[in-house]
């Protein structure tokens, strides 16, 4: 089983940066992916981004992409979100979660999940 906790969340004002992490721990395996989610009060969990926890693959919803990058860290066992240019709208409570890959279009869906952190609030001023 794998425990994922993650931690840098925080308040910040429009276009600016915050990098998540989440510390890996457990069995976790080369073909595992790491995604990460976001979730608002009254509203389903939503897919920002997943990396590939063996390198190479990363994948990024319309509204992040070319702000927001993935990366993990296989020797610290640790997964980063770095986010930039950050805007009100990305005010939420980010999630990192772990499965093992078996499909590409598994990884977009919260419900493919079975191993989720606690969360982390991030908080974007206008």
């Amino acid at each position: 089983q794998v425990q994922l906790v993650e931690s840098g969340g925080g308040l910040v004002q429009a276009g600016g940066s915050l990098r998540l992490s989440c510390a890996v721990s457990g069995r976790i395996f080369s073909n595992y992916v790491i995604g990460w989610f976001r979730q608002t009060p009254g509203k389903e969990r939503e897919f920002v981004a997943a990396i590939r926890w063996s390198g190479g693959a990363d994948y990024y919803s319309r509204s992040v992409k070319g702000r927001f990058t993935a990366t993990r860290d296989n020797a610290k066992n640790t997964a980063s979100l770095q986010m930039n240019s950050l805007k009100p709208e990305d005010t939420a409570v980010y999630f990192c979660a772990a499965v093992p890959y078996s499909d590409v279009s598994g990884i977009f869906s919260s419900r493919t999940y079975g191993s989720w952190g606690p969360g982390t609030q991030v908080t974007v001023s206008s």
